[in-house]
């Protein structure tokens, strides 16, 4: 199929990914990348995008200020598997579709957070800093993350993957989520509790929910101080869903024993003092980047926009 449909590519890493753009130009040969690395405000979101019919979007902030900006625009190609930074009621109110497919990158979120777990119970990451800053040779080798207790907030694609790849290490896992899926707990040896439940008993906990209205700020200084004092906090998810200064709070005191994050409040962060804590291991939002999933998310965008002009020229 060969369209001369005028698409721009707002994502940084779609664009710089050699391979997805082939695909993309064998199908939209005047389609236009973000090839500055632009991390798009609106305004300047608005003016990329012009009068271009379709989009493929990443994180960019589609929002009703935007739509209101780009009048010509009737579909966004969803470059990604979640979709808190697209308003849907603005979209529909503008007469624009989203083309989305979930749970393409759950893998490489999930072994990432496997690599947290392992890291932080093992004290990998931090006798691994010790030693290069320090020359500090204590050898503290941690604990094995085989029989310890983890809770899941949010079982939906990646939760579950999660749960499948810690089966070989006897966890006993705790789980939560909006959905009832009791079968499914039963089925795979997984133990349904509260939040609070969850909070207090759980050695690692990580949350994979979406960020909207009921999860925002989720995880305040108050969980934190429902935790052990010996657990691990993980978050893969979305920055927003964890009050970002009561974490700090909560490891500066040592509340909790350490955590893992790959996401902020603002991205990139530039809260140094955060960044700097000894007691956290930080990640720049690689969780859903391998070049497995990158791809597998490109080619699901590139699929979405195909059968957008198909059914519109139809």
């Amino acid at each position: 199929m060969i369209s001369n449909e005028f698409i721009k590519v707002c994502s940084k890493s779609f664009s710089k990914n050699l391979s997805l753009r082939e695909q993309l130009l064998s199908h939209f040969p005047n389609a236009q990348f973000n090839d500055n690395g632009v991390n798009f405000t609106t305004d300047k979101f608005a003016e990329f995008v012009g009068d271009s019919i379709a989009i493929i979007a990443g994180l960019e902030p589609v929002n009703a200020e935007f739509l209101d900006q780009c009048r010509d625009l009737k579909f966004i190609s969803k470059f990604g598997v979640g979709i808190d930074n697209i308003d849907l009621d603005a979209t529909k109110k503008h007469g624009v579709l989203v083309g989305w497919s979930g749970g393409l990158n759950c893998r490489s979120v999930s072994e990432l957070v496997l690599c947290y777990m392992i890291g932080l119970t093992r004290n990998i990451f931090f006798s691994s800093r010790k030693l290069i800053e320090d020359n500090d040779w204590s050898k503290n080798g941690g604990q094995e993350l085989s029989g310890k207790v983890v809770g899941i907030i949010g079982l939906g694609h990646i939760g579950k993957d999660l749960a499948k790849l810690l089966k070989p290490f006897g966890c006993r896992i705790l789980v939560n989520d909006v959905i009832d899926q009791t079968d499914y707990y039963e089925e795979n040896d997984l133990i349904h509790c509260s939040k609070p439940d969850i909070f207090e008993q759980s050695d690692i906990l990580t949350v994979h929910t979406p960020l909207n209205q009921s999860t925002k700020n989720l995880f305040d200084l108050e969980v934190f101080k429902k935790m052990k004092d010996t657990s691990y906090f993980i978050n893969c998810a979305r920055g927003g869903l964890v009050v970002q200064s009561d974490l700090k709070s909560a490891l500066q005191e040592d509340q909790i024993a350490g955590a893992a994050i790959d996401v902020f409040e603002a991205e990139p962060s530039n809260d140094q003092e955060l960044l700097l804590l000894p007691n956290l291991i930080c990640t720049p939002h690689i969780g859903g980047s391998s070049s497995q999933a990158t791809i597998e998310m490109g080619r699901s965008a590139i699929s979405h926009l195909i059968s957008f002009f198909s059914d519109l020229h139809e």
